[in-house]
Parts: C-alpha cells; structure tokens; sequence
C-alpha cells in the first residue's frame, strides 16, 4: 500500500462569508450574502428586499427568485448570521495559530470581493481590505502554512447584483477580471494556489432543485450566468499565469456523486443524464476547454438558446485550469421511476431517495467514504490532472462538558473513514495533492445558516440567535487530526 506522498498539502478550508464577520468594517460593501438570513435544518434561509414600491420583503433560497423591480436590501430587525459570522476579522492571528499547532500545511480561504471592491465599480481598490489579507498571509507565512485562495466564493458585490442583475450580465466579467488581477498583482509571490469559482456547478444543480415551472423559467437566466462565469474563469487562468508562472490555478466543482437506484438501464441513463449536467458540464469546460457534447441535449432540453461566440470559445480553450479541486459531503440514488411513496433525502445541493446500504447524518446526508474513492477515480480518469479535495466533513451538533472538552467521536469516525478512501484512490493510481476539510473551525452554515450545524476542529461559542462568547475550544478532533498531520495519514 502506497502512503501519503511526501509534501502532501493538510490542511481545513473556510469561506470569507461563514467566518469573517466585520461586515462594516474596514471599508467593505455589502455582498449578496450580507441580505441572507438565518434558517434551519426545515426553514430554508431568506433574501431580503424591497420591491418596486419599495416595501420590504423576502423570499426562500432554491424555492423562488427575486421578484421583479426588486432589490436587495437590510431589513432593520431581522437577523443576519454573516454579518458577524465567528468574526474571524478581529480573532485570525488566535484561529492561525490554532491550525498550526495541528500542522496545517496549507490553508483554504476565500477573499471577499466586497471588501476589495465595495460596489465592484471602484477603479481603484480599497487598501484596508487588501491589507486585511495581507496580514492573514503573514501570519501564515510565520508558521509555514501555504494560503490556498478561493477568488469567488459567492460575495459578489450587492451593488453588482442591483445594478447590473449580478452574473446575468456579460459586463459582470469585466468587473470581476479587474478584481482578479488586483488580488494576482498584489499577492505575487505569496499565494500560489487559486480557484476561480467555488462549486462553479451549483447553479445547475440549484436548477434541478427548483420546481419544474420554476426551472423552466430560471434556465435561461441560468445557462447565461453560468456561462459568464465559465467565461470568467478562463480569463482570469490566463492572467494569472500572465502575472506569475508559478501560479497553479484550479477548478472547484460540487460533486454530488449520484449511483443509480436499480439496474434497470432507464436508471442507469437516468444518473449519466444527471451526472453530465451536474458533475461534468462545467469542468469538461474547465478542464478540457469547450462545451462537451452533450450540453445541445441539455440546452433543447430546457429550451435555452446561449449567445457564445467564436471568441468565447477561443476565451475558453486557451483559459484551461491547473489542478481539479472538489468538494465532497455524501452520495444519492437516481431513478428514472416515479419515487412518489419512497423516502426523499437531501445532501448538498442534491436530493434523491434513501441509499439502504447507507447510514444517514442527523441532518439528512448520506455518509458514504467508498462514494469519495469513487469520485476520485472517476475525476482521475476523466481528466489526468493533480486533484485535490478541497472540502470534506461532518456537520454534526456539537456538546460541550463542564470542563469545556467536546467529545466528537462521530466526526473523527466520518474523517477517518474518507481519508481512508483518500489512501485507497492514491493507490489506485490518482494524482491526489491535498485534503481540506470544510469548516476545520466551526463557521455559519452555507445551506442553513445555522451555528449549531458543526464541522470544526476547534468550537466557537456562538449560537443560532447570534449569542456567545466567540470564544475558541479544542475538541477531540483537533488532537487527533493534529496526529494524523503529523504521521502523513499514517496514524488514523
């Protein structure tokens, strides 16, 4: 049995909007994820707005859209999980070198283009939150953690999203082109991995998540900003190599590994069909640098006509990424069949019917490490490029004691078993790089944002309501991935 590869990139992964906080601070805008509020595990999160006659209003995340001649707004008295997160703003030299002391070798994050571009409009960037970033690289830099960036994690400026109808709009790229080459001129030399998009694939999947009419109507709008933002991606590859050949830049999709739920070869399609929108449509893209195939199928299907030009599609082969990068959470079951009377599960950004052979979380997410071994290889074998999984883990409520230990078992259990596949998929001959576990310090849940839904390694004294302390606790998990760091994966 082949072990970890000698440099292996350990490591834990966040986002600006789950942790950061310090929403008004430091000359920042407001992003679309500052008008988000909180939700559950069964109420989904809310937009705020105010429509054309400029009366407040909201509406559910995945289940409708923004009404006409609305925009978003703060609604005083509501209450708004991101605006202090874990407020990682004012606490990042304590929470760095807590993930030293586990050995981080590399460290995933993402900069908010709000606090670079407050509306996005500005020609010349805001120095206090260039300088924020600064000073989380240096305190990287001093224990010897590499920063791996995510440039796009969703914080698209609100100004954007109001003005110019956000993605939808082609002069969108421009504006975000100008905020990738700040972020590669002004950290050359210091940040050498990039993604350009998180999950760039979510648009479609939120597509299959949607209502049948609901979908119909959205896809237009969809296939279009998805585009644009395929778009941008590509642009931004080239520049960034442009800058600074020591650049390694990367794709990051959200795999939903899907099986089919029988052997009846409509299932079997049924998934392929599936997986070619939601899994491969964007990185046949990014990796291979055009539209595959299949995608006329998926465009009559919805009934989507896209404008892409002879440059775009130059824009995109010459626009191709380094490394694939994935998030991976749990797996679902596809048929073609009607599942009215089966039992429905939902996982990330996905929903399909109960997998027996599988054990379930608490809120609903299949837990499957032979899914990721899985993934690995067939990323592997499609693409023959480094991988890396970059988000991985267990949202799970966490108790602490009287002495303030926190006894998760259940999540060192879900570690050990996908970093055993990680071992096995190494060994069946894939390029993997480096592992990120999502949230390696507990942060507001994206889908839910909620506290009480916990990945990290370390604890943060924060509820739902927005009350405590903030203050930081180890729990079992973080000594013992501090020892499977230190042994490269051997010692599990």
């Amino acid at each position: 049995m082949k072990s970890f590869p000698k440099g292996f990139l350990w490591g834990g992964a966040t986002s600006a909007s789950q942790i950061e906080g310090g929403y008004a601070e430091g000359g920042k805008g407001l992003s679309i994820y500052d008008v988000r509020t909180a939700g559950s595990a069964n109420e989904p999160r809310y937009y705020t707005y105010l429509d054309k006659d400029s009366k407040p209003g909201k509406f559910a995340e995945l289940r409708e859209l923004l009404p006409e001649g609305a925009k978003y707004a703060l609604h005083a008295g509501e209450y708004y999980p991101n605006h202090t997160a874990i407020d990682f703003y004012h606490h990042y030299k304590e929470d760095i070198r807590m993930f030293a002391e586990m050995g981080f070798k590399v460290f995933r994050m993402s900069i908010d283009w709000s606090r670079i571009y407050p509306t996005g409009m500005e020609e010349e960037p805001n120095r206090q939150g260039l300088e924020f970033y600064w000073n989380i690289f240096r305190e990287l830099k001093k224990y010897n953690i590499e920063p791996l960036v995510t440039i796009w994690h969703g914080e698209t400026p609100l100004y954007i999203e109001n003005e110019l109808l956000g993605w939808a709009n082609r002069k969108t790229i421009e504006l975000f082109k100008k905020y990738a080459r700040t972020l590669f001129e002004e950290y050359k030399g210091v940040v050498h991995y990039w993604l350009t998009f998180n999950e760039i694939n979510n648009a479609l999947m939120f597509l299959n998540l949607l209502p049948t009419e609901s979908a119909a109507n959205d896809a237009q709008r969809t296939f279009t900003l998805l585009h644009h933002r395929l778009l941008a991606s590509a642009e931004i590859v080239q520049m960034g190599h442009a800058i600074d050949p020591e650049n390694k830049i990367g794709c990051m999709i959200c795999y939903g590994e899907s099986y089919p739920a029988t052997c009846n070869p409509k299932d079997v399609i049924a998934d392929m069909e599936l997986k070619q929108m939601q899994q491969f449509y964007c990185s046949d893209v990014q990796v291979r640098g055009a539209y595959p195939s299949y995608s006329n199928r998926i465009w009559e299907k919805y009934g989507v006509q896209l404008d892409v030009t002879a440059e775009d599609r130059a824009v995109l082969k010459a626009g191709t990424v380094d490394f694939y990068s994935f998030s991976y959470y749990c797996t679902s079951l596809v048929t073609a069949e009607d599942t009215e009377g089966k039992e429905k599960v939902k996982g990330n950004f996905t929903a399909g019917i109960r997998n027996p052979y599988l054990e379930y979380s608490k809120w609903g997410w299949a837990i499957d490490a032979d899914g990721l071994r899985f993934s690995l290889n067939e990323i592997y074998d499609r693409y023959g490029i480094p991988v890396m999984v970059v988000e991985n883990g267990l949202g799970a409520a966490d108790t602490v004691e009287t002495d303030d230990s926190i006894h998760d078992d259940y999540r060192i259990d879900y570690l050990r078993k996908h970093i055993t596949a990680l071992r096995e998929a190494i060994n069946d001959g894939v390029d993997l790089i480096g592992y990120t576990t999502w949230g390696c310090i507990d942060e507001v849940s994206m889908v839910t944002g909620e506290m009480k839904k916990r990945y990290g390694f370390i604890y943060v004294d924060r509820d739902n309501e927005g009350s405590g302390t903030l203050k930081r606790l180890k729990k079992d998990s973080f000594y013992w991935y501090k020892k499977v760091i230190a042994s490269n994966g051997e010692n599990l």
